[in-house]
């Protein structure tokens, strides 16, 4: 493929916490730089490196960005410069080990840009790729114009539009591993529970077996209670939250981590 769905962020008061969660839950991996760790944490599965932000003053806490991988950055340019010209490419720091650029789409969700080669890829990249039994599986925005977003990312990344009915009506791009899921933004949707922004929604995780993974979280759970999920539905407004996360096709089972970014699983078997 030409592009590489390789990269998420969340940004949290308690990114070390879970960074513990999310490789005591999940079998990622963490880079292993301690000096960068007092920044930020990063985990993968051997193929998508997600950073755990510290947050500061100004930043929004849960799922930030997302990050695309292409093989030659100058195309992607220009394409955008052609049919997108609104839209804007920008450097980022030296620092960022997922980012060499940044860009937004149409509706200004913006995610992170790099290319093999470039200079500010650390060491989670250095690691090179491994197999591992529980991996990412999706990640879902929330668009107004969802159709126009989706259709931005197939022309600009080519990524592979794959035909799942959706209850909500939703589109799924993917780069042969990941997918990414785009679903219509609509207040109505929420109805019932709090209202949410457009933006960033949820993360998929793929496991072997289900109930191994439900017996294996319990476990994590009554080990150390501050790395055990947060409720979803414990009231009515949680309810409807979590109705609404249901509607997902690509999960059997839904929770949502310590900080509570929610998190949808699906089980190969």
């Amino acid at each position: 493929m030409f592009a590489k769905l390789n990269h998420l962020a969340i940004t949290s008061d308690h990114y070390t916490l879970l960074g513990m969660f999310y490789r005591a839950v999940f079998g990622l991996k963490s880079s292993g730089d301690t000096a960068r760790e007092i920044g930020a944490i990063s985990v993968g599965d051997g193929y998508l490196g997600m950073t755990l932000i510290p947050r500061r003053g100004g930043r929004k806490a849960g799922l930030d960005h997302f990050g695309i991988e292409v093989e030659d950055l100058d195309k992607v340019r220009s394409k955008v410069a052609k049919k997108y010209p609104d839209i804007e490419i920008v450097k980022r720091p030296g620092n960022r080990p997922f980012a060499s650029y940044s860009a937004h789409d149409p509706a200004g969700n913006y995610f992170d840009l790099s290319q093999p080669g470039h200079e500010n890829r650390a060491e989670v990249y250095a690691k090179g790729e491994w197999r591992q039994e529980t991996t990412f599986s999706h990640f879902a925005l929330r668009a107004r114009e969802a159709e126009r977003v989706a259709n931005f990312y197939a022309d600009v990344f080519e990524l592979e539009a794959r035909n799942i009915p959706t209850e909500d009506g939703g589109y799924h791009l993917t780069d042969g591993r990941v997918t990414m899921a785009i679903v219509p933004w609509k207040i109505s949707s929420f109805n019932g529970a709090g209202i949410e922004q457009p933006g960033m929604d949820h993360i998929g995780f793929r496991v072997a077996e289900l109930d191994g993974f439900k017996a294996h979280l319990d476990k994590v759970a009554k080990t150390n209670i501050c790395l055990a999920p947060k409720p979803i539905d414990f009231d009515s407004e949680g309810a409807a939250r979590l109705a609404l996360l249901r509607k997902c096709p690509l999960g059997h089972l839904q929770l949502a981590d310590p900080d509570g970014t929610l998190i949808d699983v699906e089980a190969e078997h």
